[in-house]
Formats: structure tokens, sequence, C-alpha cells
């Protein structure tokens, strides 16, 4: 179990898309670095159900207040995870944030696809994947190339049947 120190809470991670828990190293760093206590969530990305549990894996773990925070469709996970009575606060960054009723996919519909989406293809499994230069151009393009390639590198597939999504 990890534990807050008294009076602090735990940070929890969750990333989006294309992603794992390595995108958020240097706000965990920094989160460490004032003392407080941080776990990423490595998401699967194979359907918001499974997203949705391992968020609650991790929340399971922890004793004591959290603040869940989630990137991207890290929004979506954390939406719907944040209903647990420890979670005191859920933050959006750059995140999807739906109500009740309308769905990611609603929202990702309702405007013009993104460029970084030109760049995603069927690996021919059923999976998406983003390529290296939609990475390094759409996604990362305020980071050295270095650090955008890694993160292109670590990315896992994301699962493209229709339960995938919300």
């Amino acid at each position: 179990m990890t534990q807050s120190p008294p009076g602090s809470l735990t940070v929890v991670l969750v990333h989006g898309a294309w992603a794992d828990g390595s995108s958020w190293r240097h706000v965990i760093a920094r989160l460490q670095a004032r003392g407080l206590p941080v776990v990423a969530v490595q998401n699967p990305t194979t359907s918001l159900t499974d997203n949705v549990a391992a968020a609650r894996l991790v929340l399971d773990a922890i004793e004591g207040p959290v603040v869940l925070s989630g990137h991207s469709w890290g929004g979506t996970v954390i939406t719907e995870a944040g209903n647990d009575p420890r979670v005191k606060a859920l933050v959006y960054v750059a995140a999807f944030a739906p109500d009740a009723g309308p769905s990611t996919g609603d929202q990702v519909a309702a405007y013009p696809a993104p460029p970084g989406l030109g760049g995603v293809a069927d690996d021919g499994t059923g999976h998406l994947r983003m390529s290296v230069e939609s990475w390094i151009g759409n996604v990362a393009q305020d980071l050295p190339e270095a650090d955008a390639r890694v993160l292109a590198a670590v990315q896992p597939p994301l699962a493209s049947r229709p339960s995938a999504t919300r």
C-alpha cells in the first residue's frame, strides 16, 4: 500500500492514448521533489473498461486521499474512475472531460480531426499506432526530438474495435 504523509495527498497520473506512464516523467520528478507521493497508471489502452480497471487497481493500493489527474484520453478514464471516495480532486490536463451521456468519440467527432490523427494507421492486428513523424510533429512538438522519439518508441497500440471508447 502507498501511504500519503499526514496531511498530504497521493497524486495518481493517468496517461492518454499512444502514451504510457513515462510521458509523466517530468511531472513525477517535480512532484517527488516537493515530497508528494505519486503513481503513474499504466493503461493497457485496450478499452475504457480495461483502463478504468487499471486506474482502480492503483487507487485500491493507496491509503489516504488522492488527486487523480488525466491527460488526453486519460481524462475520460479519470471521469469514470474518479468516483472513488478517496479521490478528492480530478485534474484534467489537456484532457477529455465527458459529461454523462456523450462519449469521447462524440466529443472527437464534433470537431475537425486534429493533425496527429493523420499519422495513425491500423497495424494489421486491429490496433492503431501513430507514426514516429506524427508523434514528433503533432504530439511532442515542444520536446527535444530525441525525447519525442523515445515517447514514440514506447507508445502502446490503441485498440481500434468499437468497444475501445465510450
